[in-house]
């Protein structure tokens, strides 16, 4: 037993030892093999030629209600609609690069909570998905998000890993 012991501190040891560099970079694997082609994916659909002409995808997807009110047609979208369209556009396209290549990535990944979580307002508010709750017996929309965030968080307290460009430039 002493033995199976020793065998299983000397390993475990390793691994903390390795969980500074090994946990952020993970966490940053995880999400581009995950995430990233997902938000670029959804911030494709909400370009039409360019990224200052908004698709009527995009104005469905982030105001569903209003533009469903004036089918779909973009030219009825109102200045701020355009903002945030436009702005959130940019945040899928610019806050995943950012974690790609791991600069700034714990701005970008507290950026990323939010968006996150505005993004399920809208699911919930806009398109009728069902939030459900944490710790029932099927994931669901609140679970996803939740570990959509956690992987967030452990790049915000953990930063980018050593295979970064925060850790090039000394930024951590």
């Amino acid at each position: 037993m002493t033995a199976l012991i020793s065998i299983h501190n000397s390993v475990l040891g390793k691994v903390d030892h390795a969980s500074g560099w090994l946990t952020p970079t993970l966490a940053r694997l995880v999400f581009i093999a995950v995430l990233l082609v997902y938000y670029w994916n959804s911030a494709m659909l909400k370009i039409d030629g360019s990224i200052f002409s908004p698709s009527s995808g995009a104005f469905g997807q982030i105001f569903p209600k209003a533009a469903e009110a004036v089918l779909w047609d973009v030219t009825q979208m109102t200045f701020f609609q355009r903002i945030v369209i436009f702005l959130g556009t940019v945040a899928e396209f610019v806050l995943p690069a950012l974690l790609l290549v791991g600069l700034f990535t714990r701005l970008a990944a507290v950026a990323m909570i939010g968006f996150v979580w505005v993004q399920t307002i809208v699911d919930v508010t806009g398109h009728g998905v069902k939030l459900g709750s944490l710790f029932n017996a099927a994931p669901d929309l609140v679970d996803q998000r939740t570990m959509w965030t956690f992987l967030f968080l452990v790049m915000v307290i953990n930063g980018a890993g050593p295979l970064s460009l925060d850790r090039i430039l000394r930024l951590k």
